[in-house]
């Protein structure tokens, strides 16, 4: 299990004193990228190979937000792993060591260059330490938006601030954006994000919302499909 500290700041937190869920998202996958210098030779075979690995999937559940000025401890593992796939748990607590965010992930292995699917050696996989599989409900890793009558909003532009190193919109900025369009009084306590396609810096995000039972859907197109399908459940 890989970890790393982190203070809830100023700029991490909404006009409530607490944390922000795009900041939650961002210490999540902060601490998952920082993982991979804990397990060196996988690290070192991705480079060899021009390959990374983007997230495909990822389930939050929200148990406790935490508030401005406390201290926060992010851990994540692999608990498998196979062929294209790697799934992970990342686990946000507190200063008692209690869960405020228990998540679990899928990342796919890409060519850097392509873009295209790339197969992860069975012998790399097999050097690497695999934690145990949290405890916590797994959905699945596909977003299903029902039918309905969607609202439009104005479409959003990916500035170059949006871009990470892997030279796509970071994916917690889906996150950022989505929240935008969530009524006040919507309590958030659990959200699942499907990564379609990653967006590039100028392309246009066409957001639409749709409010279905306890849940509120986020579908983020683009003019060629979608980009990011979201799931909010109250």
């Amino acid at each position: 299990m890989y970890r790393i500290h982190d203070l809830v700041t100023t700029s991490k937190t909404g006009e409530d004193g607490h944390l922000k869920l795009v900041s939650a998202f961002q210490m999540m996958q902060d601490c998952s990228e920082l993982w991979f210098s804990s397990e060196p030779e996988f690290e070192a075979y991705m480079q060899e190979n021009n390959m990374t690995q983007l997230l495909y999937s990822r389930q939050v559940d929200i148990i406790r937000v935490p508030k401005y000025k406390e201290k926060l401890t992010i851990s994540t593992g692999v608990y498998e792993c196979y062929g294209y796939y790697g799934f992970r748990n990342t686990v946000i607590t507190d200063e008692q060591g209690l869960p405020c965010y228990a998540t679990w992930s899928t990342g796919v292995c890409v060519n850097h260059s392509t873009g295209r699917l790339s197969k992860m050696d069975a012998d790399v996989v097999s050097c690497m330490t695999f934690d145990k599989k949290y405890d916590m409900e797994y959905l699945d890793r596909k977003v299903i938006v029902p039918q309905g009558d969607f609202l439009d909003f104005e479409p959003v532009k990916v500035t170059l601030d949006d871009i990470d190193y892997n030279r796509h919109m970071n994916n917690a900025q889906y996150i950022r954006i989505a929240c935008e369009y969530i009524p006040a009084d919507f309590l958030i306590r659990r959200a699942r994000v499907e990564y379609k396609r990653p967006a590039k810096q100028g392309d246009l995000l066409f957001p639409q919302m749709l409010r279905y039972e306890e849940k509120i859907y986020i579908v983020i197109n683009g003019a060629d499909g979608v980009f990011a399908l979201i799931e909010f459940t109250a």
